[in-house]
């Protein structure tokens, strides 16, 4: 039998202190009531609620600190509210904040507003850290130039080639995003001359009221171009992408965010805009599946963007991807070489990126970062001769000039940016995206919410963002002596891998010669995955790699 001593009793009176005091002080408040003057009631506004929430707390069987600790317990609950706001405004330093420091926001913010982004006295970077990277120049500078850089996209088989920025809005949809944030990126697409992805929740008429470029991206629920159950149409399809305003057209393999993950919208949330926009029922849960339904081998994958490309008019039509399994980006490239039917461009997606919420495992573990995956979509298209035909795109992460130029220099024509576009709205991080409660209006269909997003400014912020980080791309360019982003080589990046190494990106990563996968795939890092993949399957012809023992992958 178990013995209370002093010590015991000292603690409980700890415990209990404040729900005792709040007790004591409401007799105290009742007996001077009565006796003294009606006044001393008033408090009891106050500690009749504070009494109750205590003595709940008591007897609920939920939360054991609140019974330990009445009352007292409900303080640790608030700075759990707090932690956030408290972290990123008082606790964290300019650069560790994540997913974005306080540094990179306000770098976009300050090229969004057009206001003075140069920092004083040098950099606040430690340039003796491992990862650091930087950019070598030249002696021998070139002018800056002050024309946007575009690029053409669109192989032999393309009526309609497409001249891309190379700074463009990534896929984010209407539905994730309001209604203002949509009309907002797609008037800031407009004016600064750059194309704004819908993401897969189809094209809604806020994409249309500025006559912005668009990308129009089909994923596995085909929204807007689907019939009733859910199966592609192709004649809505034609209806969608001959618009005048849809550019290119983008099939929707993964996201970085989650890949190989589907979704689902509650039918309490589709909206009659967004049951328009997506051609799905109201009252009904929408759902994007995990996999495509209109193809479900690589060769047939090649013949509906042969279909997209008939069936659009002959404009350009892509894929975007996480990077998952190496011998399924060899297959998709075996498929090339065999039909002859090859994508206009490729869009790499990094786990690193994602604007929607998703499982923390699959944020946190699933899927390639953006670095290593542009590097194998890079040498799989150069590796079999591809890689002049089809234009690569990377997305992910993309924040300044310099992060555009590491991802050029490894084999990028151009870059997305999602969550940059996002700050640029007025976006600040508050990581509500997924509750419709965003406080700056971005991610909410909330009208009172979005009240707070003033759409004609906020363009011009959008538009303000792209131009100037393209601009300053365009100076790192001329530093390096160089004519155009698309001169830049991996040896231009250097990499800290400890205080005392250093090595240019072309001596840490594997970057294949032209041709080498077809003519001699052995002298690649590649060559068990490449044997392995199957133009008529994305299952592996074999194993790779080790197995357990006695048993087969199968």
């Amino acid at each position: 039998m178990s013995v209370t001593t002093t010590a015991d009793l000292q603690a409980a009176a700890k415990r209990f202190s404040l729900f005792a005091a709040v007790l004591l002080l409401t007799l105290l408040s009742v007996a001077l009531g009565l006796t003294e003057s009606a006044e001393w009631f008033w408090p009891l506004l106050l500690l009749l609620p504070l009494l109750a929430m205590g003595s709940w707390d008591l007897v609920q069987p939920s939360h054991s600190l609140m019974r330990n600790y009445p009352l007292l317990a409900h303080f640790r609950w608030l700075f759990e509210a707090l932690r956030p706001y408290l972290r990123q405004y008082i606790v964290e330093d300019d650069h560790s904040g994540t997913p974005y420091s306080h540094d990179d926001r306000a770098l976009i913010y300050a090229r969004a507003k057009g206001q003075e982004d140069r920092q004083p006295f040098g950099t606040e970077l430690d340039a003796y850290s491992s990862a650091f990277e930087w950019m070598t120049h030249s002696i021998a500078p070139k002018p800056v130039v002050k024309e946007p850089f575009h690029i053409k996209v669109g192989g032999h088989d393309c009526k309609k080639p497409y001249g891309a920025a190379i700074l463009n809005i990534s896929a984010m949809s209407f539905g994730s995003l309001g209604p203002n944030a949509i009309e907002a990126l797609n008037w800031g697409a407009k004016l600064g001359g750059f194309y704004h992805d819908t993401g897969e929740g189809g094209i809604s008429r806020y994409h249309r009221i500025h006559g912005g470029d668009i990308v129009y991206e089909l994923g596995t629920g085909y929204f807007g171009a689907r019939n009733p159950n859910g199966s592609f149409s192709p004649e809505r399809f034609a209806e969608q992408a001959q618009n005048d305003q849809v550019r290119m057209i983008e099939i929707k393999l993964s996201q970085g965010a989650k890949p190989g993950h589907g979704g689902i919208l509650p039918a309490a949330k589709v909206s009659a805009e967004i049951s328009n926009a997506r051609g799905v029922a109201m009252g009904i849960d929408c759902v994007s599946p995990s996999r495509h339904s209109a193809f479900s081998t690589p060769v047939e994958m090649m013949e509906f963007i042969a279909q997209l490309r008939e069936l659009s008019g002959g404009k350009p039509i892509g894929f975007k991807l996480c990077i998952g399994h190496p011998t399924e980006v060899f297959a998709l490239i075996k498929a090339m070489l065999k039909t002859g039917i090859k994508p206009d461009f490729i869009v790499v997606d990094g786990k690193e990126g994602g604007t929607g919420a998703a499982p923390a495992e699959l944020s946190d573990h699933l899927g390639t970062p953006l670095r290593e995956g542009l590097i194998l979509m890079r040498n799989a298209l150069v590796g079999a001769g591809l890689r002049s035909e089809i234009r690569l795109a990377a997305s992910g992460k993309v924040v300044s000039g310099f992060s555009m130029a590491v991802n050029l220099a490894m084999g990028a024509d151009w870059c997305n940016a999602a969550r940059a576009f996002m700050f640029s709205l007025g976006c600040v991080q508050s990581m509500r995206c997924h509750t419709n409660r965003c406080p700056t209006g971005v991610t909410t269909n909330d009208p009172i919410l979005q009240r707070g997003l003033d759409v004609a400014l906020k363009a011009r912020r959008v538009a303000g963002f792209q131009h100037n980080t393209v601009e300053a791309l365009a100076e790192l360019v001329a530093a390096a002596g160089l004519d155009h982003p698309q001169d830049l080589m991996p040896r231009h990046i250097w990499h800290r891998l400890n205080p005392i190494e250093v090595r240019t990106l072309d001596r840490i990563y594997n970057f294949l010669e032209p041709g080498v996968l077809v003519s001699a795939p052995d002298m690649t890092p590649y060559a068990d995955e490449w044997r392995a993949a199957d133009e008529e399957s994305f299952i592996p012809r074999m194993d790779v790699g080790p197995q357990r023992e006695g048993e087969s992958a199968a």
